[in-house]
């Protein structure tokens, strides 16, 4: 079974992070965000071989790991940025099985060169933030990334970028998670929606979090003058933290094919959602295969 979205952060990427002078950045075990509260982080939870254990545990034979877009590593100064990347893809690449890893890019000036590289070693894809993707000039800003990821098969992962200051020390811990983070990736998924998929039409993309729930507006979007089209089977959404009634919810609109199984361990760990065996199946198995069809030896049959 597969783990579509976890994180886990190597050795090579603490160090990485703790050797900022400005946030983000690690103060030993504190992470510091641009604008948003400090996180004290629990070491416990970048044990790979204690992560590999509760893998093993759960029945997953691949996890697939993010630096966490929501960090905002990838509009740091384009040169920290690339040092950023590479200290993640080095130390992630280098953990053994059950993991493997997105790569991650810096925004401000992308460098396909690195990407292409980072695929080259072994990366699955990349790991991008919901908030560029959706801003009006995402997918120019993106497409250089993009078009490495079509070229090579690869594919890419929408996860949410910084809460910023709506991540405000008046709000209580999950408002980050559940208000910005959601907003970013509904409306990652509709600006997918009205271009991406026209401009890269054989890219495989998998929205955390089920989009933000974005896939349920769709007969206001068609009320408000959108046009319906068909189900994308190329577009993927994945569970993290969400339970039975939202990805039944998701399924009844995209079908079972595009769900795929994500926990967003260490943060947070919803179980399966109770949709039966055979939805199952699809959710950790089948589903993840297709979108990782680079990689047919990593995933489990």
């Amino acid at each position: 079974m597969v783990d579509i979205h976890q994180h886990l952060w190597p050795p090579a990427f603490v160090t990485a992070l703790r050797g900022r002078a400005t946030a983000p950045r690690l103060e030993g075990w504190e992470l510091e965000l641009p604008g948003e509260r400090a996180y004290v982080i629990d070491p416990a939870d970048h044990d790979p071989d204690r992560r590999a254990r509760i893998a093993a545990a759960d029945g997953d034979t691949l996890v697939c790991l993010s630096p966490a877009a929501s960090l905002g590593l990838d509009r740091v100064e384009p040169t920290e940025a690339a040092e950023l990347a590479e200290a993640w893809i080095e130390g992630a690449l280098a953990l053994d099985v059950p993991f493997a890893a997105w790569a991650m890019a810096g925004v401000l000036d992308p460098d396909p060169a690195a990407l292409r590289d980072a695929l080259d070693r072994g990366a699955i894809g990349l790991e991008v933030a919901a908030d560029v993707l959706a801003a009006p000039d995402g997918l120019d800003r993106l497409a250089p990334l993009l078009g490495v990821l079509d070229a090579e098969g690869a594919a890419l992962l929408v996860h949410p970028g910084p809460a910023g200051d709506q991540d405000a020390p008046g709000r209580p811990g999950w408002w980050g998670p559940v208000v910005p983070y959601v907003s970013q990736l509904h409306a990652a998924w509709w600006a997918w929606v009205d271009g991406g998929r026209a401009r890269f039409p054989d890219l495989r993309v998998c929205f955390a979090a089920l989009a933000g729930l974005g896939p349920l507006h769709g007969e206001r979007q068609r009320a408000r003058g959108g046009d319906a089209g068909a189900v994308d089977p190329l577009t993927f959404v994945e569970t993290s933290s969400y339970g039975t009634l939202a990805a039944d919810a998701v399924i009844r609109v995209l079908g079972v094919d595009v769900v795929c199984h994500g926990s967003d361990r260490p943060y947070c760990s919803a179980p399966p959602p109770a949709l039966g065996a055979a939805a199952l199946t699809a959710i950790k198995t089948r589903n993840p295969g297709r979108l990782l069809a680079r990689h047919p030896d990593k995933v489990p049959t």
